[in-house]
């Protein structure tokens, strides 16, 4: 699953990011794409509204993208 951050701009804002999904599935793969201001997540233990949730709830703007 994808999510547009728009207000992750530079490396710390992406170790936040993995850090919050992470929270949720410490076994999760977390992919950045700071240029674009994305990440993708594979994870068998949560499912998109979770993480969407959890992005939000840590501060984050999260929008969930098509697959």
């Amino acid at each position: 699953m994808r999510f547009k951050i728009p207000n992750m701009a530079c490396g710390g804002c992406a170790k936040g990011v993995t850090a919050t999904v992470r929270e949720v599935d410490p076994n999760a793969v977390v992919q950045v794409d700071l240029e674009q201001r994305e990440v993708a997540v594979e994870t068998k233990a949560a499912d998109a509204d979770t993480l969407d949730r959890a992005l939000r709830d840590a501060g984050w703007k999260s929008e969930r993208l098509a697959a």
